[in-house]
C-alpha cells in the first residue's frame, strides 16, 4: 500500500526532478482496493501498477531509495531515507486516507528537496 501511494504521488508531482518505482521487501500479490479508492479520491490512477519485490531493483541503479518497512535495506550506491509510515492494510478507509495524506506530504518534501539540491 504505502509504496504504490509514493509512486503515485511522486509520479504525479516530482516527474520533473524523479523518475519513482516502488518495491516491498515483503510484497502483496496484488494491490489493496482501498489503496486504489484512496489514491481515486485524489485523482490519481494505478491501474498500471502492480507489487513488486526489492529483488528485482537490486540490479538498477538509484539515487535515493525511501524505506517504508521498517526493516533494513539498501541498495548499492543509494542514499537511504527512513519514513515511519504505518502500514493501512486491514485498516478502515479514513486510515488509509490518513496513511496516504502522511506519504503526499513526505513526497512533497522530498521533492522539494530535490528541487533545491545543487
Amino acid at each position: 500500500c504505502r509504496s504504490q501511494m509514493a509512486e503515485a504521488f511522486a509520479r504525479a508531482y516530482g516527474a520533473d526532478i524523479m523518475e519513482a518505482q516502488s518495491a516491498g521487501v515483503n510484497p502483496a500479490t496484488f494491490i489493496a482496493p482501498l489503496t486504489r479508492q484512496t489514491l481515486g479520491e485524489r485523482n490519481l490512477n494505478i491501474d498500471d501498477h502492480f507489487p513488486k519485490g526489492m529483488d528485482l531493483m537490486r540490479h538498477q541503479p538509484f539515487d535515493v531509495v525511501v524505506n517504508m518497512s521498517g526493516v533494513p535495506v539498501g541498495l548499492p550506491g543509494a542514499r537511504v531515507i527512513e519514513w515511519v509510515v504505518p502500514d493501512p492494510i486491514g485498516q478502515k478507509e479514513s486510515y488509509y486516507r490518513t496513511v496516504a495524506t502522511q506519504i503526499e506530504g513526505l513526497v512533497m518534501r522530498l521533492i522539494l528537496e530535490l528541487r533545491t539540491a545543487p
